[in-house]
């Protein structure tokens, strides 16, 4: 079967490998949508970061080359032995979280912070830029009747932004700002909605993105590159209760801590490709918190849910459609080249 691999930095190849076949507990999966993500984006221009290469993964037990992908939905085509929650025909959504289940983290429920932690599409696996994948049955989550299949492949980067919102402290009524309308970061928008924020405040250079971001239903938009945004969301807001960092570009880290009030918190979202600095003074003296979020845990279901009322909608974030030949010239190339795009999807060979 064809499946988009990497190589190296800027060396992602469409080439033929053998189709995987379940083993016990496992799930085999007919490829429908696959999204390309960020955390994608950067493995491709500044890997490895995720990727393992001179050490199999401990979970995966892959290394370099492995096929990509990791926002994905498809159809069970095959079930392996003892699977019997599942049946062939399942239209489904797929977590890509390697998990040990034994570490500290996993023993408290918490896999998204597993020592070994891992995902399927970046960590080695059977990812989602192939025609076929196959997972362990725990990571398959059935879709309601009433999803697409393109809303299936969104059901991932969704899940990050609703967990990076349930994670903060955000309550009805009170104020935020996202740093960066990327893909993640206009989720996040949404996410924000959910929770009943009554001011979203979106900090993004791209002219597109900005539109959408209103059109998502954000308060007001700032170009950083036309104003500074730190004063003009302080100006607006007297400092948001909380900021998410959903850039990566490591001057905006300082500008989100500005941002909040004092007791204010700044999510970080990002997988960042080098180190950011700031002045610990301006967390100290105002008593802010700053919080990590990773992946998600247990929030699937919450996402569909949420997409069967309207949110997270792929006819709001989708910019593109390519096939799996055309995914480095049309897809990462493209992402690199246009910032006017938010989500491209690829769909699977037959």
């Amino acid at each position: 079967m064809k499946a988009a691999r990497w190589h190296g930095v800027k060396d992602i190849r469409v080439e033929d490998i053998q189709d995987p076949q379940p083993g016990p507990g496992d799930v085999k999966v007919k490829v429908a949508w696959t999204g390309i993500c960020g955390s994608d984006l950067h493995e491709y221009l500044a890997g490895p970061i995720f990727v393992p290469v001179d050490e199999e993964h401990p979970l995966s037990h892959d290394k370099a080359p492995i096929t990509m992908g990791h926002e994905y939905c498809g159809t069970v085509v095959e079930l392996g032995d003892g699977v019997t929650d599942l049946a062939i025909g399942d239209r489904v959504a797929i977590e890509p979280i390697f998990a040990c289940g034994t570490c500290p983290a996993c023993l408290e429920g918490k896999y998204n912070l597993c020592d070994s932690l891992g995902f399927v599409g970046l960590s080695g696996g059977h990812g989602g830029f192939a025609a076929h994948s196959v997972v362990p049955a725990r990571m398959v989550h059935k879709m309601p009747d009433d999803l697409s299949m393109e809303q299936g492949a969104l059901v991932e980067p969704a899940a990050v932004a609703l967990h990076a919102v349930r994670l903060s402290k955000i309550k009805a009524g009170d104020k935020a700002a996202v740093f960066g309308a990327g893909p993640i970061g206009l989720l996040v928008v949404e996410a924000l909605r959910v929770a009943g924020a009554s001011e979203i405040h979106v900090v993004e250079p791209a002219e597109v993105r900005r539109q959408k971001a209103l059109d998502l239903g954000a308060t007001s938009v700032i170009d950083p590159t036309e104003s500074d945004a730190v004063d003009t969301i302080r100006a607006a807001t007297g400092g948001v209760n909380v900021a998410f960092e959903v850039t990566g570009v490591p001057q905006v880290l300082p500008q989100c801590i500005d941002a909040t009030r004092h007791e204010g918190q700044v999510l970080i979202v990002s997988i960042w490709e080098k180190e950011a600095s700031f002045q610990p003074n301006t967390a100290v003296l105002k008593e802010r918190q700053l919080q990590g979020t990773i992946a998600y845990r247990n929030v699937y279901p919450a996402v569909m849910a949420l997409m069967t009322q309207g949110y997270f909608s792929a006819d709001q974030l989708v910019t593109k459609r390519i096939a799996l030949d055309d995914i480095v010239a049309e897809g990462f190339e493209a992402l690199v080249a246009e910032k006017s795009h938010v989500k491209i999807l690829v769909q699977a060979p037959d």
